[in-house]
């Protein structure tokens, strides 16, 4: 008895002088040999008040520091790139020696001239930190880096600063930083609390990591709709460095990651030479840790596939990316089954390989010369390879939509040639004015091939993350490989972003209408209907003479009659929000109308305001809540009511018109609050429902719609005579990480309006699938037979999704119902489909349908 109550006391005294060594750790617990340093440069305890790893750093703290530093130190430059949605200032620090500052732009301007580095030029390294703004060891990390190289006078620092561009972005997530440094500072007690369970641990929805739309950062770097993103791509390419190491953190229970991957997931377009310089890092950072006894591991879990993240984005780019990953200590300390994880542990680790990255670069800086110089040699001959010289690109009803491509193209330094003549295809005309040619022969050529291809074929199946971004699918953008450029006649000068030339009436008309096709219509009907715009929508085609031209308004088409406007400033409403959209107005001088319906027509339909109400909270996805989040509020102007799930039933859902569940498990949607919400939708509301968030209300029967159930996936597999070590590959083939299926559109439904063809590519990241119904007229949209366009699936779930419904809508009571088994809005870049979620804000009451 004796002995365990001596055991407890002992374990107890441990505890306490643990807790008390993870509260303050001092400079010299990150570098032993510290006793060389200038002293007029600010440590970071002088200006923070407390030392690293002893509180988690808010934004505006780090910046503060950096600006101090700059200030004080002659090898440091700071710059802000840009400003987040929260208008937090995203900052680069750029640390070299004296001369090589002095020589910055020269240097960084003959390296992006030529794609060529000369031998004896400076190495860029860049050193992101905290993409996701929960992982933040990272940023605090970032500060200690910072300091060290400004300020040791050791000949280790002076000859990285020699040899080195070294670009520190200490904070790559401000806003998802602090909301997470404040929810851990504002929870942490003043004796550090260890126990997983305590709430210092457990962050509320949506949590740090995202950004202030809920995107995930380090998913964006391809299809850049984050403006955290636009800023930090266009200063990866002002640097274009050698490397971008990207530090993370993963699950407490681990230890340490740093690449390469699993070797067969790499990416086929990235050159082999990237796998071998990692592997030359990699060294360095086993040297570092084990120097310290600290425990890592490579060649597992983590991949090298998807082009849209941090740690490989720059493998396409001519240089290479390098994944760190810190197992997390979830605030200040906490229990792991390795040993209590200290933060300042976590934060020692990420400083440990940011040197060891650096020192590599270093050593290896003529290899990374020579691997540079060959990526951009190599490229005219690998174009002369393939048997195609580029792509032609066309959208002709969508302007705003082929502008956006364009732009997209143009941010990834991607050269797009506007056509001069008209180009006969094998299946149709590219048209001047609204067709582009890509030619493969330009310095992105890998980068054209990742995002025009279509691949379904992989050498392996396990992806961690997306496996198909192929983006003209995703903007719905037709695009065709063109065998040889020379009978294309096209502009010698690239696309560059331009205002769209437009004439606004200036006086008032019988009427005003605007085509549906645009990006921007959504945005402008919404504006027009909250300034008391009466506007109607064509459920009928027709033609109107305007000057001496016929021009055909198809279904979708927008009316503003004169003589049905209350509000005495509407022309002047009208006109302004045109031109805030860029959206052609045409002035009809009559009602009667060439061919088809007239203006007084029971087939233009009154479209009311809407109100738009989105639950969201815990159970339901963060991801997919942001996209809808973004999709509506910051691309179409439209306020959204966002609605934690466990709230609703103290919600007055008559204020509002429309509901939107996206996926999640609603595990606090209580049967009261369901059963409101029915009551609800059958007096007149309409609910949009994606994915898990449209089964609900098929597990509910308030919908007739049927699912394929887990059982049903599973039996899609046979098992027999399956080993252990199959195990992961079955987990693989059931899985879908996410993969572009082929739809088509019924494009006479309302849904539909603003289609002018019914193929609609989906983007597709889960196995729900949703049966194709029986009854008629309630389908929108339908997977094709052998639907798969772009990414892995396996031939069982690729052959159940095909001929299986994508969109259904039908009416409940009084009420409509709109069902999708994919995310329209996916990740914000899937322009194609998301004018379906407009649609069935504005158009919902257009159609009726039964389900019986």
């Amino acid at each position: 008895m004796n002995k365990l109550i001596n055991l407890v006391k002992l374990m107890a005294i441990a505890s306490l002088l643990f807790l008390a060594k993870v509260q303050a750790e001092p400079i010299n617990y990150y570098f032993e040999n510290n006793e060389n340093y200038n002293k007029d440069i600010p440590t970071p305890e002088s200006v923070l008040g407390f030392n690293v790893g002893d509180r988690h750093v808010r934004h505006d703290q780090l910046i503060n520091y950096f600006t101090e530093l700059a200030a004080k130190s002659d090898q440091v430059v700071l710059s802000k790139i840009g400003q987040t949605n929260e208008y937090r200032s995203q900052v680069l620090a750029t640390i070299s020696s004296k001369q090589n500052l002095q020589n910055l732009d020269q240097i960084l301007a003959n390296r992006r001239a030529t794609g060529k580095q000369d031998k004896d030029a400076p190495a860029v390294v860049w050193l992101g930190y905290s993409i996701h703004g929960n992982e933040i060891s990272g940023s605090n990390a970032s500060l200690l880096v910072a300091y060290h190289l400004a300020a040791s006078n050791s000949k280790e620092v002076s000859d990285l600063l020699a040899n080195l561009i070294i670009v520190i972005e200490p904070s790559m997530n401000p806003d998802g930083m602090d909301r997470y440094s404040t929810w851990i500072n504002g929870n942490r007690t003043k004796t550090l609390n260890t126990d997983p369970e305590h709430r210092e641990h457990y962050e509320p929805w949506p949590n740090g990591r995202t950004n202030h739309y809920m995107f995930d950062l380090n998913r964006d770097w391809l299809p850049l709709t984050q403006i955290e993103s636009r800023n930090r791509v266009a200063q990866f390419h002002y640097y274009k460095p050698n490397v971008l190491a990207d530090f993370h953190e993963m699950g407490k229970d681990s230890s340490y990651f740093f690449q390469p991957g699993v070797p067969d997931r790499t990416n086929p377009l990235t050159p082999a030479k990237v796998t071998e310089l990692t592997n030359t890092f990699a060294n360095y950072h086993r040297s570092a840790l084990d120097s310290q006894n600290r425990l890592y591991y490579s060649e597992e879990n983590f991949d090298d596939f998807y082009y849209g993240k941090g740690s490989t984005y720059p493998d396409i780019n001519g240089g290479f990316g390098i994944l760190f990953e810190q197992s997390s200590s979830e605030g200040s300390a906490i229990e792991t089954s390795n040993g209590v994880r200290s933060f300042s542990y976590s934060v020692k680790n990420q400083v440990i390989t940011s040197f060891s990255t650096l020192n590599a670069a270093k050593d290896n800086k003529q290899k990374l010369h020579a691997y540079r110089n060959e990526f951009y040699q190599k490229i005219d001959d690998l174009a002369d390879d393939d048997d195609f010289d580029g792509y032609i690109i066309q959208e002709q009803f969508d302007k705003t939509r082929l502008s956006n491509f364009l732009m997209l193209l143009n941010r990834h330094e991607i050269s797009a040639y506007p056509l001069t003549q008209a180009y006969q295809g094998d299946y149709e005309d590219y048209l001047p004015q609204s067709s582009y040619f890509i030619p493969l022969k330009q310095n992105q050529y890998r980068l054209i091939k990742t995002i025009f291809e279509q691949v379904t074929k992989f050498k392996d199946e396990t992806f961690y993350d997306v496996s198909g971004w192929t983006l003209p699918l995703a903007y719905n953008i037709h695009s065709v490989r063109i065998e040889t450029s020379k009978s294309i006649r096209f502009s010698k000068s690239p696309w560059q972003p331009k205002a769209k030339n437009l004439s606004i009436p200036t006086q008032q008309s019988y009427a005003y209408a605007f085509h549906w096709q645009d990006f921007n219509a959504p945005a402008a009907l919404n504006q027009l209907l909250s300034a008391n715009i009466n506007a109607k929508v064509a459920t009928k085609e027709f033609t109107a003479k305007i000057g001496e031209k016929i021009e055909t308004f198809s279904t979708g088409s927008i009316v503003i009659n004169k003589g049905e406007q209350e509000n005495p400033d509407w022309f002047k409403v009208l006109t302004d929000v045109a031109a805030k959209y860029s959206i052609e107005l045409h002035a009809l001088s009559t009602g009667h109308n060439q061919n088809g319906v007239d203006l007084g027509s029971p087939s233009l339909r009154v479209v009311q305001p809407i109100k738009v109400l989105m639950l969201a909270g815990v159970g339901v996805s963060p991801y997919e809540a942001g996209d809808m989040l973004y999709y509506l509020d910051n691309m179409q102007d439209i306020p959204v009511t966002v609605v934690e799930v466990d709230r609703i039933g103290n919600v007055d859902l008559n204020n509002y018109s429309h509901i939107i569940m996206v996926d999640g498990q609603y595990r606090t949607m209580t049967d009261s609050n369901i059963k409101k919400i029915e009551s609800w939708l059958k007096n007149g509301g309409t609910i949009y429902a994606q994915k898990r968030g449209a089964r609900l209300l098929s597990d509910k029967n308030i919908v007739n719609t049927e699912f394929v159930s887990k059982k049903g996936i599973d039996r899609l597999f046979g098992v027999r005579n399956l080993s252990y070590q199959d195990k992961q590959e079955l987990a693989a083939k059931k899985r879908l990480s996410g993969a572009i299926f082929a739809s088509k559109l019924d494009t006479s439904h309302p849904l539909s309006y603003g289609y002018t063809d019914s193929d609609l590519p989906l983007f597709k990241n889960s196995t729900l699938i949703m049966e194709q119904p029986s009854t008629p007229f309630i389908t929108v949209s339908q997977f094709k037979p052998e639907a798969l366009l772009s990414g892995y699936a396996s031939m069982q779930i690729a052959d159940r999704v095909s001929d299986n419904a994508a969109i259904i809508a039908h009416n409940v009571g009084k009420g409509r119902v709109i069902l999708s088994s994919e995310n329209l809005v996916f990740r914000g870049y899937w322009h194609g489909s998301a004018k379906i979620v407009a649609n069935a804000l504005f158009f919902s009451k257009v159609f009726s349908a039964s389900s019986e």
